[in-house]
């Protein structure tokens, strides 16, 4: 079951929280496309590039990555 974010995440409280991200529809992230033979490695670089952008948008710290199947993300949020 899925809880909302307001009540998860309040203004002003410092915490950690573990993110995760997915693509659906058999839409191929990154590697090889074995269906139809495409290499999308060069999204890794991509996908590195827009976590520091947005990070520094949103004024959070990344404090670990990680590029495969799915995109694990460790933001911390700091109280402004």
């Amino acid at each position: 079951m899925t809880i909302a974010r307001k009540e998860v995440v309040f203004d002003g409280d410092e915490g950690v929280y573990h993110c995760i991200n997915r693509c659906v529809r058999r839409a191929f992230l990154t590697g090889v496309d074995k269906m139809s033979g495409n290499n999308y490695d060069h999204r890794k670089e991509w996908i590195y590039s827009r976590l520091v952008e947005l990070s520094e948008i949103f004024a959070v710290e990344i404090c670990g990555y990680a590029v495969m199947c799915y995109v694990p993300q460790h933001l911390t949020e700091y109280p402004t």
